[in-house]
């Protein structure tokens, strides 16, 4: 799902924040639907699944001016050090992928620190972005900010029709937030941020730690463990643990690795809801369109 605002219901800025610059002429990103090869874009998130993809096919495509930073390089939830990178370089869209992200466990035990870090970033990185002149900017939501029993398929207009997920309330509203900034920005100001809504999605780079990954990933695991296990190659189960983390007293259970048994898979919720799985690569190519489209 793809959501934007009409730029042309712009306000008048006054008493609100300031342009310090001007989109770049020399682009022409305001007016055109075809984004230069030359453009300079700002993928943040890069490391993530997301944002990596994005990088891959931005790189495909022939940009070659793609901006990225690691969090060790700029922290997005301090302020000033977000402001100081977007007046240092000279940046004509962006790609706000970078979030604090998890599965179920890790929404519903670290609520605080979702809701909080998220709000962060995405303040600090939109708000900077317009300061500072930038001419398109995507920012990546999620689907879960649909309410929790909204009709099936999901359509826009279920958006704040009902009460969220309560597992993962905190996150959900800090998208949500993120999407209305961009929509706020847009109606009084003019600028065309806009944003998409991924489902369920899965890939390259994923996040296959058994507490904190998502559905997809969490299952993999799970179903090669068990693969392994049958087999009674537990070096390879260490080898898996090294490096994709803890395996989990519940799941080691099942592995059985004292023998004695078939390895079991418990996969967590009643199995009754509806999933959707999308490759993270063609979660990439969509953003590209989407930031091409003209108003």
């Amino acid at each position: 799902t793809a959501m934007q605002s009409d730029p042309s219901a712009a306000g008048n800025a006054s008493g609100g924040p300031q342009k310090k610059n001007t989109p770049s002429a020399a682009t022409g990103l305001k007016d055109s639907s075809v984004l230069p090869k030359n453009a300079s874009m700002y993928v943040a998130g890069h490391r993530g699944m997301v944002g990596s993809s994005l990088v891959r096919r931005l790189q495909a495509e022939g940009y070659t001016r793609i901006l990225t930073r690691a969090h060790a390089e700029l922290d997005l939830i301090d302020q000033r050090a977000v402001e100081d990178f977007f007046r240092a370089e000279k940046i004509d869209m962006v790609f706000l992928a970078a979030a604090r992200v998890g599965g179920i466990h890790a929404n519903n035990t670290r609520r605080a620190e979702f809701i909080y870090q998220n709000l962060m970033i995405q303040c600090n990185v939109i708000h900077a972005a317009f300061t500072a002149g930038v001419a398109r900017l995507l920012f990546l939501g999620s689907s879960c900010i649909y309410p929790r029993d909204c009709p099936q398929p999901m359509r826009e207009e279920s958006l704040l029709s009902g009460s969220l997920e309560p597992t993962n309330e905190p996150y959900a509203l800090a998208k949500i937030a993120g999407i209305k900034l961009c929509e706020s920005y847009n109606r009084q100001y003019g600028t065309r941020y806009r944003a998409v809504m991924p489902t369920n999605l899965y890939g390259p780079n994923d996040n296959f730690d058994l507490e904190n990954s998502h559905v997809l990933p969490a299952m993999l695991r799970k179903f090669h463990l068990a693969k392994l296990a049958a087999q009674e190659d537990w070096e390879a189960v260490r080898r898996d643990e090294d490096r994709f983390g803890p395996i989990s007293p519940e799941v080691r259970a099942g592995l059985a690795e004292k023998g004695g048994r078939v390895p079991l898979v418990r996969l967590w919720g009643s199995g009754a809801p509806r999933r959707e799985f999308l490759h993270v690569d063609d979660m990439a190519a969509a953003c590209l369109f989407v930031m091409q489209l003209s108003d």
